[in-house]
């Protein structure tokens, strides 16, 4: 079996000092191992990597007629020179190296025209029903309308579902021949139980919201016994005013990655990783 030797990061959760006015303050934290990664066990997972800003239909700035999507979606003046600049050497040494590319999609509205996405949705056959959930209430319905409104804005909101008609994957992180595509947990878990996958690295947007709570994301898998990890240079969190200058979002995002689900590796080493393949 082929292995990358990779220094992977994770988060030493212990010891509080009880003597301590702030008893968190006694945990190790960050430390570093090195891991060697399975190739023929791990796929690198690029989710919801999306093309606002990356091309001229979607244009980003004040004056684009779609600026309603980057007011709200504020981490998109961070997703995009990462798109640019990381993403295609982390795909180029995935690919060049044969470990397994899965694309997770948001919706069959923009992967529905791609082959790879139907050969996934019928390797995976129908998803599960739900259990019932809550009970319809016109106040429930009211409050769901309105919270939407008060996160995004209305104008902006109007704005992003214009510019929806253009979303589709970016140049820079196009699925490739033979790479599978899906937009749930049902169909990730079937691709990888036939490639016989239980470690996935994930990429793309944003690490504390889609990447974490969205269908194919790390809470869903970790439920279905996957490891889940991250590159920490190719993603972003989703910030407020409050953590927006530091980017404090993602650094809590990456503690709880490498606390409650994987590791957390740097994209230098990631890609010298699997340049250096070494077999045993």
């Amino acid at each position: 079996m082929a292995f990358l030797k990779l220094p992977a990061q994770y988060y030493k959760q212990h010891d509080a000092d009880l003597t301590k006015d702030i008893p968190g303050r006694g945990y190790d934290g960050w430390t570093t191992r090195m891991l060697d990664v399975p190739l023929e066990r791990t796929a690198l997972v690029s989710m919801h990597a999306w093309n606002p800003g990356l091309v001229d239909e979607i244009p980003a700035g004040p004056d684009s007629p779609y600026a309603g999507w980057f007011r709200f979606v504020e981490y998109l003046s961070r997703a995009v020179p990462i798109t640019q600049q990381v993403f295609p050497p982390v795909l180029k040494a995935a690919r060049e190296a044969d470990m397994t590319v899965i694309h997770v999609g948001s919706t069959e509205a923009y992967t529905g025209k791609y082959d790879a996405y139907q050969e996934a949705k019928d390797l995976a056959g129908a998803e599960p029903d739900l259990p019932a959930g809550a009970v319809e209430d016109p106040l429930k319905a009211q409050w769901q309308a309105e919270r939407g409104v008060q996160m995004c804005g209305e104008k902006n909101g109007r704005e992003i579902k214009a510019g929806q008609q253009f979303l589709n994957f970016p140049p820079q992180a196009m699925p490739e021949a033979g790479e599978p595509l899906v937009i749930n947990s049902h169909q990730l878990n079937a691709v990888c139980r036939e490639k016989g996958i239980w470690h996935l690295v994930y990429i793309g947007f944003a690490l504390n919201w889609c990447l974490l709570a969205s269908p194919g994301g790390m809470i869903d898998m970790r439920r279905m016994g996957y490891v889940c990890s991250t590159i920490r240079q190719a993603t972003t969190a989703v910030e407020n005013r409050e953590t927006c200058a530091d980017e404090w979002a993602k650094e809590v995002a990456l503690w709880r990655v490498a606390l409650m689900f994987g590791y957390v590796f740097d994209v230098d080493p990631f890609v010298a990783g699997l340049q250096n393949v070494s077999t045993s």
